[in-house]
């Protein structure tokens, strides 16, 4: 069993993570619910799913030894909004909120985040013609959408 010490030596390692990476993992989710940014507290939804995957990255914080806690939560995250997708077919007024949401974490994913298309592919199980596939058509959406429409 785990002493007080290692407990709070824990928690104190995950509330450094926590500040982090908070701000980053929030920017993402707002991206992919194409919620507003601003004012503060206009993405409700996308702090939820900040706020689910943090919990899901604590609850198995103690087990990990090589693994990125920032890909974990990442994972958790993509994870939870391709769940709950049909929430966010529409967008809500976003800069992304033109595409659909499978387009929507594509892009996020490969442009934003910066992984490759074969770590896009295994992440939501598509293969890699799919996404590179998705992200062509979201991106040619996003060049056909009018800039007011986009940067709202």
């Amino acid at each position: 069993m785990d002493s007080d010490e290692d407990v709070v030596a824990q928690d104190f390692g995950f509330g450094a993570f926590v500040a982090g990476t908070a701000g980053r993992l929030l920017h993402v989710a707002t991206l992919l619910t194409s919620e507003p940014a601003r004012p503060s507290g206009a993405n409700p939804h996308a702090q939820r799913l900040v706020a689910a995957a943090f919990g899901a990255t604590y609850a198995h914080w103690d087990r990990m030894r090589d693994e990125d806690p920032y890909v974990y939560a990442r994972r958790e995250l993509a994870v939870r909004f391709a769940r709950a997708a049909r929430r966010f077919r529409r967008g809500r007024g976003g800069p992304l909120s033109a595409l659909t949401p499978r387009e929507r974490l594509a892009v996020v994913l490969r442009l934003y985040e910066g992984l490759y298309e074969e770590q896009v592919a295994a992440l939501l199980g598509l293969s890699v013609e799919r996404v590179r596939a998705l992200c062509e058509h979201a991106v040619g959406t996003l060049r056909s959408t009018p800039r007011r429409a986009v940067a709202r």
